[in-house]
């Protein structure tokens, strides 16, 4: 049994998907993950295959050095952003595995929704470069691990609909709070 980092709250309603050592730049990847953690997966699909095509672009947040500005990441409320077709790729491939494991399960597909998406260094590949006057510097690779967990969407219920309130809600005030409530109603201590 392959360990998560984390287990779905309810494992039945859950499809999993992982992969290990992938070769693939963990910094581009990182931001992939992020950007459609917490997406429904027909629409992360989507935005993964425009990314792919240079329709939309994937906001870099953290590992933002060098990347440049483009217009397309306005609609995260970024500036800096980049196209990285070869993470977009892999993770398409993670979510496509999710999903078979997903209709394995007899999950709804349609109400799938991405609720843990991870990305974590993986060991350095180590090659070597040939350089000027016979020296050798080291050329290496940063590879990851990527671990996916899709759940199926709760429907969202009303708070009209909670039982014994009547639609009315409980709300916690403070002590301040309720002594202004008793001076504007007249009553007070007596």
């Amino acid at each position: 049994m392959v360990k998560y980092s984390r287990e779905p709250t309810n494992p039945s309603k859950a499809a999993k998907g992982k992969g290990v050592d992938l070769r693939v730049h963990f910094k581009n990847t990182y931001e992939v993950a992020q950007a459609i953690k917490k997406m429904p997966l027909k629409k992360a699909q989507k935005y993964l295959e425009d990314v792919i095509e240079h329709k939309q672009a994937i906001p870099f947040r953290v590992f933002n050095g060098c990347a440049g500005r483009t217009p397309q990441v306005k609609t995260f409320k970024h500036t800096q952003g980049r196209w990285p077709q070869k993470s977009c790729r892999i993770i398409l491939d993670l979510l496509r595995n999710a999903e078979s494991n997903a209709e394995l399960k007899n999950l709804d597909i349609d109400n799938l929704e991405i609720k843990h998406i991870l990305v974590q260094r993986a060991q350095k590949g180590r090659r070597r470069t040939y350089r000027a006057h016979g020296r050798i510097n080291p050329y290496m690779s940063s590879p990851c691990h990527v671990e996916v967990i899709l759940e199926e969407r709760e429907e969202p219920t009303s708070r009209a609909d909670d039982i014994g309130t009547g639609g009315k809600r409980s709300v916690k005030l403070s002590a301040k709070q309720q002594a202004k409530r008793r001076l504007r109603e007249g009553g007070g201590d007596d």
